[in-house]
């Protein structure tokens, strides 16, 4: 390709930068309209102390008003204080509505039913669990449900199906978490909540990067080129990337597009969900 990869690298990250000024207009456009487009005018929002959600709230905030915003805040016993503190400081911040839904007497009874589950399930519980608390509120509430994942944990995964997999609709789903991070130093996010490890705080210690065995800035440049530019994997690795990486999130994308899709229909019709019918065309939408 003629260039070196620190010279890749220099231009990758660059091509990462955002126009934050232009995403902010954008995504609270996005959020107002398809929220008010449904008969409604609020939002709810899972509130864990992490950058993701911290910047949909704000998005949310501003795109409704903070009275028409509920941030939960949904610890099992064993999240941190930290989580805690940090969604608190951004509700204070905001002056968002905020309700605290405990999730430990919600899943311990099926934890302790199977005492030796590995992290993985555990967390993937504690996960549908919250959006239980959730859907419940956004009916109580009157709102919908507000995503919260990335570009990066999409394409590679990093969720759980029916857990905060599950929204309404998401504003973060095309930024890399890099670009997540830009926009909320933007929008003010406070710095504590930008600057920690990310963590879905599903266990003590467990953070992001060392579940999956990478680094959000190094997988961002790769999957910028992969997805975005559609560099085959061998070009990527002409690049400059190490090929073990390259295979490892190729895969990783291939393994996991399940969970990017509606459930997949075996197809016995003309017309067929998903396939030959997929919007209403001419039915008053």
């Amino acid at each position: 390709m003629g260039n070196q990869p620190s010279e890749i690298t220099n231009q990758l990250m660059e091509t990462l930068d955002i126009n934050t000024d232009l995403a902010r207009r954008i995504l609270t456009a996005f959020l107002r309209e398809e929220i008010t487009r449904t008969g409604l005018r609020r939002a709810v929002v899972g509130l864990s102390g992490g950058v993701d959600s911290a910047l949909a709230c704000v998005l949310a905030a501003e795109a409704l008003g903070p009275q028409s915003v509920l941030a939960v805040r949904m610890p099992y016993k064993t999240s941190s204080q930290e989580s805690l503190d940090h969604a608190q400081l951004l509700i204070d911040q905001l002056g968002v509505q905020s309700l605290d839904v405990p999730i430990t007497a919600m899943a311990d009874p099926l934890l302790e039913r199977f005492p030796e589950m590995s992290h993985v399930r555990r967390g993937n519980i504690m996960a549908r669990c919250r959006m239980i608390v959730l859907y419940d509120q956004s009916s109580n509430f009157g709102g919908l449900v507000v995503g919260t994942g990335n570009k990066t944990e999409i394409m590679l995964g990093y969720s759980t199906l029916f857990g905060d997999s599950a929204h309404a609709l998401n504003p973060l789903g095309d930024l890399y978490k890099t670009q997540v991070r830009q926009l909320s130093r933007a929008v003010g996010v406070p710095a504590p909540i930008i600057d920690k490890a990310p963590s879905a705080d599903l266990w003590p210690g467990q953070t992001d990067e060392g579940e999956m065995g990478l680094t959000y800035e190094q997988v961002d440049k790769l999957l910028y080129l992969l997805v975005d530019q559609r560099y085959k994997p061998e070009e990527a690795v002409a690049a400059g990337f190490d090929a073990a990486f390259v295979k490892m999130v190729v895969e990783r994308i291939r393994r996991n597009h399940f969970k990017r899709v509606m459930p997949v229909i075996a197809k016995l019709s003309n017309r067929t969900v998903g396939y030959d019918f997929l919007y209403l065309r001419d039915w008053g939408t």
